[in-house]
This record gives C-alpha cells, sequence and structure tokens, in this order.
C-alpha cells in the first residue's frame, strides 16, 4: 500500500514527540529539517523542523498542552482551550500552528488539526493545505489504528497523481510528474511570491526522488490510466477525451466544483458532471484544473497567514516572516550569481 511508504521516524523525532500530550492520531514532520533540499537553504541542520499532530478532541489536547507548555501559545491562551480550538476549527485552513519553539536544542514549528478536519481536506481538497503537505513525502513519527484517516490518506496521494496526469502532456519523465505533485499546493500560493523562495518546488524534488518513487511507485504500477516504464523513468497517459472525462470524475469534490464554476457561465447552472465532459474534450483541460487548484489554495493560504498573526503573536510573527523573507532572499541573490 502506498501509504505504509509514508511511514518512518526516528529517535530524535519521538523525543520531540514526548514533550506533548500523547493523544494523537497522526504526527509526522515535514520540510527542510528532514528532507534534504537544493539551493541556498539545504543546511538540515539548522533549519528549522515542522510538525503536524493530528488529535480527535482538540479541546482536550489543547488543554493539556497549555498545562505542559503554557509559554508556546500568543496571547490567544488567555481566552482557554476552548476558544484556541475554534480557532483553530473554523478559520484559516483549520490549522493552529504554533511557530519558533524551542524543544531538545533544535527551533521547530508545530501545527495542530482536528482529524475530522484533515480527513476531509484530504477526501476533498477543501482547503489544500495539510492534504498538500501529506502529498509529498513526510516522516511519519506516530499513527493510530484509524482505518477511515489511512484510507483518506491513500486517496489523497491517488487525486494528487490524477490531477498531475490532466496537466502534463501525454509522455512525461518521473521528474516531471514529482515536480507537478509537489507543485499542486503552491499553485495560487500568494507566499510563492512573497516571501518563499520561488524555485522551492524543483528543491524539493530533485533530491528527494527516491521518496517521491517510494511514495508513490506502488499506486503508479496497479494504476490502469497510466503505462509506467519505471526502469525508464517514463509515462504515458491517456489524453484522449474518455481518458480525461474518466480522470476528471475521480477528482475531489472540491475541485470538481471549482472547475464547474471557472467553466459554468452566469444562468446556466449546469451539473457538474456536464461541465466535466466539456473540459475533457477542452485542448486546455489542464489549464482548467489548474486554475481549479490555485482557486482553492490562493484563499486558503491568505486566510491562514493571516490567522498566523494571531495564533503565533506579532513579535513570532515579524520574526518568522523575516526568516521566510532571508530565504527568498538567499534564492534570489543565487540565481543572480
Amino acid at each position: 500500500m502506498a501509504l505504509q511508504a509514508l511511514q518512518s521516524s526516528g529517535v530524535a523525532f519521538r523525543k520531540i514527540l514526548s514533550h506533548f500530550p500523547e493523544e494523537l492520531s497522526l504526527a509526522f514532520a515535514y520540510g527542510s529539517g528532514v528532507f534534504r533540499q537544493a539551493g541556498p537553504n539545504s543546511d538540515q541542520k539548522s533549519a528549522m523542523l515542522d510538525f503536524v499532530f493530528t488529535v480527535d478532541d482538540p479541546v482536550t489536547w489543547h488543554a493539556k498542552n497549555m498545562k505542559k507548555n503554557w509559554s508556546h501559545y500568543s496571547f490567544l491562551k488567555a481566552l482557554g482551550p476552548r476558544v484556541v480550538s475554534s480557532i483553530q476549527n473554523n478559520y484559516g485552513a483549520g490549522v493552529y500552528y504554533n511557530p519558533l519553539i524551542t524543544c531538545d536544542g533544535r527551533l521547530i514549528k508545530y501545527g495542530v488539526i482536528s482529524t475530522s478536519v484533515l480527513i476531509e481536506d484530504l477526501l476533498n481538497w477543501n482547503n489544500l493545505y495539510i492534504a498538500g503537505r501529506l502529498q509529498k513525502p513526510v516522516k511519519i513519527v506516530a499513527m493510530s489504528e484509524n482505518s477511515a484517516l489511512r484510507a483518506a490518506l491513500d486517496r489523497n496521494l491517488r487525486s494528487a497523481l490524477t490531477a498531475a496526469f490532466l496537466v502534463l502532456p501525454e509522455s512525461f519523465s518521473e521528474e516531471e510528474l514529482f515536480i507537478e505533485i509537489a507543485g499542486l499546493s503552491y499553485s495560487g500560493d500568494f507566499r510563492m511570491v512573497v516571501g518563499e523562495e520561488k524555485a522551492k518546488v524543483l528543491n524539493i524534488v530533485k533530491p528527494n526522488l527516491a521518496h517521491f518513487r517510494e511514495l508513490y511507485g506502488s499506486i503508479l504500477q496497479e494504476s490502469p490510466q497510466v503505462v509506467y516504464k519505471s526502469q525508464q523513468g517514463r509515462l504515458e497517459i491517456d489524453k484522449s477525451p474518455e481518458g480525461q472525462f474518466t480522470q476528471l470524475l475521480t477528482l475531489p469534490k472540491t475541485l470538481q466544483q471549482q472547475i464547474n464554476r471557472i467553466m459554468d457561465p452566469p444562468g446556466r447552472n449546469r451539473d457538474v458532471e456536464e461541465t466535466l465532459l466539456q473540459v475533457a474534450h477542452d485542448p486546455d483541460c489542464g489549464h482548467v484544473v489548474r486554475l481549479g487548484i490555485s482557486a482553492i489554495v490562493r484563499p486558503s493560504s491568505i486566510r491562514q497567514s493571516i490567522k498566523g498573526i494571531f495564533t503565533a503573536g506579532v513579535k513570532k510573527s515579524v520574526v518568522y516572516s523575516s526568516l521566510k523573507l532571508h530565504k527568498m532572499w538567499k534564492g534570489w541573490l543565487r540565481r543572480a550569481s
């Protein structure tokens, strides 16, 4: 199963996890502090470690975490765990981040998301925020026996492949496929213009081709949609209208709805399937799919960044933003030299 490739953990990650309440349905680490990246920000030892903790009961989890780690929270902690949980679930992308925390001698950032909210994002791409993180290699540190969550994680990988198939040409390389997948959750993200290094996607994929292969290889081998020549690192996909219609029908619900909004002229009110059939015959099918993904990511990334000012606090937000801008500046200097 493709999900098995996600599961990897280390002693250092589990030690960090021991500083937090145990009730986690999923905990994973991601980013440049976990996987080597190309470019000017490739020093893993100095990079901040990024974590996401998935919890069934955010109110109880935050209450326990506030007792253990009161200093991690901004001024919002004074409002109590219920308000913090409400802000987590109802604003931004459904995740509550505490950044710039020193833990076991490492600088970390951790986000907390409800299990039910994550499952919805994985299945439907409501925000494509944490779901987007999980389309790239991550280190799973802890996972419960939640069959619905496991199935949703697998479904998210399959959806990422299908979306990439629709925007790629008939024949493409593994690297082109993985670059497309890694870029899905950055499509339309305003931080790719302000605050994120422009070559981020390429820097993620190039040093980690083996990790992407491990993550998606079994799905590609069994998929009837693609001819996967693994030894040559090449793939071929059916780009006929019939093939594209089949792929469009399996896309996450929110993406289908966004495509319908883009293509449906005012007053027509066509059903989604009728619109998808039209898109399948359109030479610009891939472009329409990209627009649909951007329509999900753009507002989600903006809302989550605004929310971060409050959840992190003004001081930490300024420091964190400065670090991001510094990374972007290093990228500019490297490309200019």
